[in-house]
């Protein structure tokens, strides 16, 4: 430790009162000019800390790449991307792998070189890769948008889509790719979006970016399969599809708290959903369902109507929270780090569990697992069947779902008669527009397996596909690629808390114990202040 930190130190525990610990620090963010240098250059924390001060995120740009070596380059004045080149460009502070300062130099780096970006600036419009890797962070400082009261419920999701947007307020159509938080962990959703009866030759969905976040979009398709009057189609959580011409609707359901037949028996939008446990948010519960059938019909399946609560976004954002101002590097740890990645997608989901789904074995006298579903959002209603495997022979056919309390909405539960596997064929968008214009560069990037189509907090794009077919009723479903970035809230920074993280990601049966009580504070307002903190108004625009 150099003599000028020694002295640092010493001062700091002279510094008994935290206020003026924090007000020594605001004074020093506000000596820090635009685009200037930002001090104490070789103690990477210190740089790290000052960057972030809420007070400095909407003065000073800086643009930090976490390079997939593990070397990190701060540009805290000018720079520029050469978008021929695919390079960054400008004198920056340079950390290895271990954060050694090794000097403040002119460089220039590949973006093929770079795990991700973080940034506060989204005064210059950077085209290209730099955009899709980038962490925006306290921009809701900059932009005035604040969600004081309980910033762990402000509005997030992955691309939402509706078939008419002014439909329902708190409900979307479908929501693309809930799980795909970073680059490395891109995949494809597939939602059902109900039977469609299609009068002329197109089908338009209206895509949203509609809360503090960065979506990147690899691809956008519509499945449709052509149905007959009495038939649907429906998906399996392993995304096969079945075709049904027959559903047996619920006869009894008993939960907790009692009968609730009525409350699931048909998609009205009135769930039957329970609140976390006080002491435990790993909790189980049980709900039991019978219907009754005919007798010869032995290919079934259990169709549920689900979505998850706010359970999962509170868990995100405290995630988010715990790594403050460290943000980057542990993204960029997970893009480099197939380990830390395995552990992300473990973890908390798979204490958490599935919906498991039993069925009553009359002659062996037990209830055998069949499976059970899973899908991550709070925003869209999963429409799926679970085919089940034991054989339901007799009328009466009795279920028993096992699921976490006060993680899953259910809006309906019905038994479907599987006819055959079936195939929907695919449609490319034939058209795609933003406001009110074509886009063909959005068409583009989204048509390209190569690039995404970058939509911004605000941005809205609409997708038309031609059908094959006039005046035909269509099962469609909604095909999406890609991942999101959130936008680091400011107020999130001010939760850091290293060892939370390691526990959540390490341990989640004691984290989800010991997180209980603060859950349950956050528990009865987290619906409102999530329906009602979307962002509506386009704050920024990748294709201008």
């Amino acid at each position: 430790m150099n003599i000028q930190r020694k002295k640092s130190f010493k001062i700091l525990k002279q510094l008994k009162n935290p206020w003026v610990i924090s007000s020594c620090l605001i004074l020093s963010i506000l000596l820090i000019q635009a685009c200037q240098p930002i001090e104490m250059r070789q103690n990477y924390k210190d740089v790290n800390t000052l960057m972030h001060e809420a007070k400095n995120m909407s003065v000073s740009p800086y643009l930090k790449a976490h390079l997939k070596n593990g070397d990190v380059l701060i540009f805290d004045g000018p720079w520029s991307v050469d978008t021929v080149q695919v390079m960054v460009k400008g004198e920056a502070m340079c950390y290895d792998f271990n954060r050694k300062f090794l000097g403040r130099n002119e460089v220039s780096v590949n973006i093929d070189k770079v795990a991700i970006f973080e940034t506060n600036s989204i005064d210059r419009p950077e085209k290209g890769r730099i955009t899709a890797l980038s962490i925006l962070a306290g921009l809701d400082v900059a932009l005035g948008i604040v969600c004081v009261t309980n910033p762990k419920a402000c509005f997030g999701s992955c691309p939402t889509f509706y078939v008419n947007e002014n439909d329902n307020f708190h409900f979307a159509d479908a929501e693309g790719f809930s799980n795909a938080i970073s680059p490395s962990m891109e995949y494809f959703d597939i939602d059902a979006i109900q039977k469609h009866k299609i009068s002329g030759k197109e089908f338009s969905l209206t895509m949203k970016n509609e809360a503090l976040e960065t979506h990147c979009v690899n691809n956008v398709k519509l499945l449709a399969y052509p149905t007959e009057r009495n038939e649907r189609v429906y998906q399996a959580p392993n995304n096969q599809f079945y075709l049904s011409d027959k559903v047996y609707e619920l006869k009894k359901a008993e939960s907790s708290e009692g009968d609730i037949t009525d409350l699931i028996a048909s998609e009205d939008r009135k769930e039957r959903f329970s609140l976390a446990d006080e002491k435990n948010l790993s909790s189980k519960e049980e709900i039991y369902l019978s219907f009754e059938k005919d007798a010869d019909d032995e290919d079934l399946g259990l169709f549920l109507n689900f979505r998850q609560t706010l359970m999962t976004t509170y868990f995100i954002y405290s995630a988010m929270g715990y790594m403050g101002d460290e943000v980057g590097d542990i993204f960029a740890k997970l893009e480099r780090d197939g380990q830390a990645h395995k552990m992300l997608k473990g973890g908390l989901k798979k204490e958490l569990g599935n919906l498991d789904v039993y069925v009553w074995d009359e002659n062996e006298s037990i209830w055998v697992l069949q499976d059970g579903f899973y899908e991550t959002g709070p925003i869209a209603p999963n429409r799926q069947v679970l085919p089940l495997s034991t054989n339901c022979s007799g009328k009466e056919v009795k279920v028993k779902l096992v699921l976490n309390k006060g993680l899953w909405r259910i809006d309906q539960v019905a038994l479907a008669r599987l006819n055959k596997e079936v195939k929907p064929f695919e449609l490319n968008p034939s058209f795609v527009s933003s406001e009110g214009k074509e886009n063909n560069q959005a068409k583009l990037d989204v048509l390209n397996p190569e690039r995404h189509l970058i939509s911004m907090p605000g941005n809205q794009f609409e997708f038309t596909f031609e059908m094959p077919e006039e005046n035909q009723e269509y099962e469609l479903f909604l095909y999406s690629k890609g991942y999101y970035l959130e936008w680091m809230r400011s107020q999130w920074l001010a939760e850091k808390n290293l060892l939370k993280l390691r526990q959540m990601l390490e341990n989640p049966k004691r984290y989800l114990k010991a997180e209980a009580k603060a859950y349950k504070e956050y528990e009865q307002t987290m619906e409102h202040e999530f329906w009602n903190s979307k962002v509506e108004t386009k704050t920024y625009s990748y294709y201008e």
